[in-house]
């Protein structure tokens, strides 16, 4: 038996989401943020019950020089497997029956509410994606920014340190997508992307009445099984330090595009995988300044795609993530 809690819709959100003539509105989604990064990411199903083994190639055989009549040792590779784990984001929402009923359009309401946990979601995921720490919250996957978080390391030979100190931070992203480089991933014998279950009409026992009351309600049940796998880590870089207060006063601030270039150049090979750029608006606006006051663009250019003007840097695309945070740590 399910308990009705606070976190429930109650008579009077239902009388914020109902125009004058008893209909459900177009709801102006204020929270609504740009994470078009899902729209690139690629995904795999992984080859275990709770995430994914890769094997990795970390030594070449050697190969020697030889002289007649004499022989050489032979020799081998040298591979290592790592499990990448997935993580379960999980959301609930429950609406007293008659509360919804009370429109006439019981869909058009339930559909106002999951437009929100849909968006909450991918939120998250965004979140966790590039912020995600399993060592401090083991129920979430392990995201880029706590992988690439060391400069001295040997990944750090795929950070840019664009000079930022103190704690107002952010970071562009260059991740070029693929099954055999960076790419998302989902439990073997489970589903691919956000979940939903429709649990319908429940007996729901009501914590905010009369002890051990209860009432109907539509129960709807939201799940992802989700998680990463960074096969190759040498297919992305992190343009790290960017100081957000030195940069939109323009004061000493960060080189943007000197930042990307450095970026692109650390790529093994453009050829493989599908390259993006990404960050938050802020830094997008600046960049955008930057390359107005830049030689001829600096090579960063709009070009139409599906009828819309999309900006790209020397042919990788750009695109928005509201995710990225603006009070990132420095790295060092």
């Amino acid at each position: 038996m399910a308990t009705l809690g606070s976190n429930v819709l109650t008579l009077s959100d239902f009388a914020k989401r109902i125009d004058p003539d008893g209909k459900t509105p177009a709801i102006a989604e204020l929270l609504t943020e740009q994470n078009q990064i899902l729209e690139d990411q690629v995904w795999i199903e992984g080859n275990l019950p709770t995430g994914h083994r890769t094997t990795v190639r970390t030594g070449l055989p050697t190969s020697s020089w030889r002289l007649l009549n004499q022989g050489i040792q032979p020799s081998k590779s040298v591979t290592a497997q790592i499990d990448e784990a997935t993580g379960m984001l999980e959301a609930y929402s429950e609406v007293d029956v008659d509360l919804a009923a009370l429109n006439g359009n019981v869909s058009s309401f339930r559909l106002s509410e999951a437009t929100a946990f849909i968006e909450s979601m991918n939120q998250e995921y965004c979140s966790t994606l590039f912020f995600g720490n399993s060592t401090t919250a083991p129920e979430e996957f392990t995201g880029l920014a706590n992988r690439y978080a060391s400069l001295s390391a040997d990944i750090g030979q795929n950070i840019i340190d664009l000079g930022g100190t103190g704690s107002d931070n952010s970071s562009i992203w260059l991740i070029s997508w693929s099954p055999q480089t960076i790419c998302g991933i989902f439990p073997k014998g489970s589903k691919a992307g956000l979940q939903h279950e429709d649990l319908g009409k429940q007996m729901i026992q009501d914590a905010n009445g009369i002890a051990g009351s209860r009432l109907q309600a539509f129960v709807d049940h939201w799940q992802w099984k989700c998680g990463l796998a960074v096969k190759d880590w040498r297919y992305a870089v992190r343009v790290a330090n960017i100081d957000i207060s030195d940069l939109i006063a323009n004061s000493s601030p960060a080189d943007l595009i000197n930042g990307m270039i450095k970026a692109l150049h650390r790529l093994p090979s453009m050829s493989v995988g599908k390259p993006v750029f990404y960050m938050n608006r802020t830094v997008f606006q600046m960049l955008d300044i930057q390359r107005r006051d830049a030689v001829a663009g600096a090579g960063m250019v709009y070009k139409e795609v599906d009828g819309k003007l999309m900006p790209s840097f020397r042919g990788i695309p750009i695109k928005i993530c509201d995710q990225l945070v603006e009070t990132e740590a420095q790295v060092s």
